[in-house]
């Protein structure tokens, strides 16, 4: 039954989704345009770790999953406010489905502006391994998989997108800029980086650009996965927990 009802909650999603095809391009649009006008300054600096794009891609996927991931509660908010959510709530639906089923859209989604963001950056001159790219789609998978969950988790906990929005806003500021999403932390002063390290999403970032030189037996690669791991399996508790709660 959770499997049935998972995917048509996936299905009604990603048909509404689907019906708006210029939206879900439009959100690889901020991704796209660091590349297009930020990458071309990186060419030729000492970034360490590999060449300027196979530093900056894989801190623009992250970013497209950490803004987008983040924001995705919004749905909640306006499905609350025309009486949706309170339909579903009568309906015999698992209340973890209606979780899931909303959060593997949001996967979906962000997995496919993230193939077509490493496109993109193929042919601007980004060289990296298949396996280190396909590892980079799962951690992109992993981080919305986590956000989503607790982006709607907040938004069942709030009445208003106005309290929604500086509440996501005051998160994901920090977290973009103590990751070292667009460069490398190391090159942050010792106090910065140190900093750094208490910001979860900074190990997915180390990890990813360790994937994308074709270093996959590194001690970044592994505390990656545990933190990204780590990170889904809690966020879809406490999502869950907060969706049967609420009796949504």
């Amino acid at each position: 039954m959770l499997l049935q009802d998972t995917a048509l909650i996936f299905e009604r999603y990603l048909r509404q989704t689907m019906r708006s095809k210029f939206a879900m391009l439009f959100g690889v649009l901020m991704p796209l345009l660091y590349l297009l006008f930020f990458g071309p300054l990186l060419t030729d600096l000492p970034l360490g770790g590999g060449s300027s794009w196979q530093v900056l891609v894989p801190g623009l996927l992250l970013q497209l999953g950490l803004f987008g991931a983040a924001f995705a509660g919004f749905m909640i908010i306006v499905e609350k406010g025309h009486g949706v959510v309170e339909r579903m709530r009568v309906t015999p639906v698992s209340r973890l489905a209606l979780l899931l089923g909303r959060v593997l859209r949001d996967t979906a989604v962000f997995v496919f502006q993230a193939v077509l963001l490493v496109l993109a950056a193929l042919v601007m001159g980004l060289r990296a391994p298949l396996a280190g790219i396909l590892i980079g789609f799962a951690f992109v998978a992993l981080l919305t998989i986590s956000l989503a969950s607790l982006s709607y988790a907040l938004a069942m906990r709030l009445s208003s997108a106005h309290t929604f929005g500086p509440t996501i806003n005051a998160l994901t500021m920090p977290s973009m800029l103590l990751s070292g999403l667009m460069l490398p932390m190391s090159l942050a002063p010792g106090w910065l980086d140190a900093l750094s390290h208490v910001m979860p999403f900074r190990y997915l970032v180390d990890a990813m650009r360790d994937a994308y030189v074709g270093s996959y037996a590194t001690a970044s690669m592994a505390y990656g996965v545990l933190v990204a791991v780590g990170l889904a399996g809690l966020a879809v508790t406490v999502g869950t927990r907060v969706f049967r709660k609420a009796g949504a």
